[in-house]
């Protein structure tokens, strides 16, 4: 009660101090200027102004200064660092790391959502979570996820919706078609379980509507600038914060009935004959409810919005640049005249696809910033000092843009900054996963990285082999946008047309 009384009390006060902040606001109306900070009010005016690019702008600001690290004042004194540079991210994620977990503030905000789950935990729960979950990303579960899930969903789903869509000659979401897809493979691969959500009918999906819909309300949470107003509002249980209740309790029931059905079948089996993530979290002794169900939300998460949102935005770069399409198309012919080692062996071997799509989350990574707490006090490598309990972030789409690292020509989409062509053939040059952290890095580095890439360029080849993605507004350019993972405001609408067409 008295927690509530001055929660009150500290509204009511920024409510009567709101004709100033209206007065600053009207001094400052360049949304692009730096971010002035004033008393108690920090640099809410100009957060404000840039809250529908919050992204971008934070990118640029960072990006302003020399050492590509830059600290936001929010109101009453709340402070966040956000950082660009390389050395500071191997420093946070590799030769720090136990001094920056995910920490208590970033488990509180989301703790709702994701539970005791992989994304939201630190210390012996993560590592439990990513020792049992690092058996589903062998070679052997690769190759089988490739030739039997991925190649089924697009043989008989994904295809046949694409093939639909283009005698119809009718605009179709691109998005909401990937994000369908990647929704089947990460709920078979991981669970054993199929939704079937991806259909030629396109049916309303309920769950995925509530998915979006939980990830926006949880992401305003995360980025409140006054944390105190979505506690009260929790603990009153109105507004946005009901809104979430509702939403997060529908998605739960829904992991916990897949969770539930999986221990039936476990019962009627005498040995562990499944070979899905949930299987062996069953099966290892784990069989709390609400645990598990954190575990089943997370990987949701995970596998369901990354990849699409990779393939979205490669699909759009791809259509203004028919030179690079052309280039996957001829490595595809000629990875099936070399290769019959089935669809693994080709996917494996198309390494301008794989240039193509990292050069593609260089611009428009799916997880644009990554956020950390410091568990004492510290100073990074470029000199900056944190202390205990601030929030740090790492910015992979800052780091996508900086000119030294990237050169002058950071901005346009080019695959070749990835490749060497010695002895007439093309080799992958990677960066280092701290240069460019979009599966993270050290301990924490993505257990599906090799997944993804293998699942996307499946999806590519599938799709490019038979289809051409056109754009269905050409001079439109989409907003990048993100609830935690990255999208396109509004969806993908395109056209699809069959290859033997003009």
């Amino acid at each position: 009660m008295v927690d509530l009384q001055f929660s009150t009390l500290l509204f009511l006060s920024i409510s009567m101090a709101f004709p100033l902040i209206l007065i600053f606001l009207l001094k400052n109306p360049n949304p692009n200027s730096a971010a002035k900070t004033y008393p108690v009010v920090g640099s809410i005016l100009t957060i404000w102004k840039n809250k529908e690019r919050r992204v971008q702008w934070i990118s640029d600001m960072i990006i302003s200064t020399p050492t590509l690290t830059f600290t936001l004042h929010r109101p009453l004194g709340y402070r966040q660092m956000f950082t660009a540079n390389a050395a500071n991210v191997q420093h946070i994620l590799k030769n720090h790391f136990y001094n920056y977990p995910k920490g208590a503030t970033f488990r509180t905000i989301l703790s709702d959502f994701l539970g005791d789950g992989i994304f939201n935990a630190d210390g012996d729960t993560w590592k439990f979570q990513r020792q049992l979950a690092s058996h589903q990303f062998n070679t052997r579960s690769l190759r089988k996820f490739v030739e039997t899930v991925v190649d089924s969903e697009l043989s008989d789903r994904l295809v046949p919706t694409l093939a639909i869509a283009a005698s119809s000659a009718a605009a179709v979401d691109l998005q909401d078609i990937l994000q369908r897809f990647a929704f089947d493979n990460i709920c078979r691969i991981a669970f054993g379980y199929d939704p079937a959500y991806l259909l030629p009918s396109l049916p309303e999906v309920e769950f995925a509507v509530v998915f979006d819909e939980a990830l926006h309300l949880i992401s305003e949470r995360f980025n409140s600038n006054i944390p105190f107003l979505w506690k009260m509002k929790r603990a009153l249980g109105v507004g946005k914060e009901k809104q979430l209740r509702e939403k997060v309790g529908e998605i739960r029931e829904f992991a916990k009935r897949i969770t539930r059905e999986k221990k039936e079948e476990l019962r009627r089996k005498s040995s562990l004959e499944s070979e899905d993530l949930l299987s062996r979290f069953l099966s290892s002794g784990n069989s709390d409810e609400d645990f598990v169900t954190d575990v089943v939300v997370c990987f949701i998460l995970a596998g369901r919005d990354t990849t699409s949102a990779a393939l979205t935005w490669f699909f759009w770069l791809l259509s203004s640049h028919p030179e690079v399409e052309e280039e996957i198309l001829r490595e595809m012919k000629q990875g099936r005249e070399s290769d019959d080692g089935g669809s693994y062996d080709e996917v494996k071997s198309m390494v301008y696809t794989h240039a193509a799509l990292c050069e593609a989350m260089r611009l428009y990574p799916p997880v644009p910033v990554s956020t950390k707490s410091a568990s004492c006090d510290d100073v990074l490598p470029d000199g900056t000092v944190v202390k205990k309990g601030t929030r740090i972030s790492y910015h992979p789409y800052a780091m996508g843009r900086v000119e030294k690292v990237w050169g002058p020509d950071w901005a346009e989409f080019r695959p070749l900054r990835w490749l060497d062509h010695a002895g007439g053939k093309w080799s992958f040059v990677g960066r280092d996963p701290y240069t460019y952290p979009v599966f993270q890095a050290g301990p924490r580095i993505c257990l599906g990285k090799d997944m993804a890439f293998l699942q996307m360029k499946r999806v590519a080849a599938g799709i490019l082999r038979r289809f051409r993605v056109l754009p269905a507004e050409e001079s439109v350019a989409p907003v990048y946008v993100s609830d935690f993972t990255s999208k396109m405001k509004g969806g993908f609408m395109v056209r699809i047309q069959e290859r033997g067409e003009p």
